[in-house]
């Protein structure tokens, strides 16, 4: 059985850039193009690297050790090339970004009727180049439906064809699972190991652990020796617009996000 050595922090962004204007539902999930530059500095700084979940797969593993996180985005949009990847290379960070398959090239469309703005995703050239940046790509479904409020026969295909739509369009293995808006229920899990997806993240906050109680998480040693064999509830850290550097430095280096799970 494999372990994981410490707690893991697995960062969750969405949009990198200038916010729209206040009132707007879903401002909060805009980090400024600035925020992110120096969250990413201090992460440099304290000696961690940002790691895409498959570059961060051993270290889940316990075959690896050392200082580092997993940076994530959500649903593919167009300013996670044109800000994050030059910074994230600077940094000579991976990160893996969750595509909609069925959307590429196309806009955040599930989000109209709730009265967030139109915001470009990612053509099929921009997910190249974000490869090209040493960067990787993940599956959020095909249409970003929520799991729970399609037929199971739907949500299967979802899950299936994702990966299969984006391996054939870009080339390269896709690994790595989103639930769309975080929903999903314990057949979902099957389906993605099933479909080959290494890990799947979810909406939950923590860092990963494993799957432990509470009390557990008061042992330092039994945090040690948690098993990661069945990654696909990895919980993880939310960094919004109003993210302080302090509070950064809490989410990454404390328990902060752990009393959250």
């Amino acid at each position: 059985m494999t372990k994981a050595l410490r707690p893991i922090p697995i960062l969750t962004y969405h949009q990198i850039g200038d916010a729209p204007a206040r009132g707007t539902p879903m401002r909060s999930l805009y980090v400024s193009e600035k925020g992110f530059k120096r969250q990413m500095w201090i992460l440099k700084r304290l000696g961690y690297t940002g790691l895409s979940l498959s570059e961060l797969q051993p270290y889940l593993q316990g075959k690896k050790s050392g200082r580092v996180v997993g940076i994530t985005f959500d649903d593919g949009y167009l300013n996670n090339l044109t800000h994050a990847a030059p910074i994230l290379k600077s940094f000579d960070f991976s990160a893996t970004c969750y595509v909609v398959s069925d959307l590429i090239g196309s806009t955040n469309s599930w989000d109209k009727e709730i009265g967030v703005p139109s915001a470009p995703l990612m053509s099929l050239e921009h997910l190249k180049e974000w490869l090209n940046h040493g960067q990787e790509i993940g599956s959020h479904s095909l249409t970003h439906s929520s799991l729970l409020k399609v037929p199971h026969e739907q949500a299967k295909f979802e899950i299936v064809q994702s990966k299969t739509q984006l391996e054939g369009m870009l080339g390269v293995a896709v690994n790595q699972f989103c639930y769309p808006y975080g929903d999903y229920a314990k057949a979902h899990l099957e389906w993605v190991r099933l479909a080959g997806y290494w890990a799947a993240t979810t909406t939950k906050r923590g860092r990963v652990f494993g799957q432990i109680s509470n009390e557990q998480k008061m042992n330092p040693q039994l945090c040690l020796e948690l098993s990661i064999d069945f990654p696909y509830e990895l919980v993880r850290v939310p960094v919004v617009r109003s993210t302080t550097w302090a509070q950064f430095l809490l989410k990454i280096a404390t328990s902060y996000e752990d009393q959250h799970s």
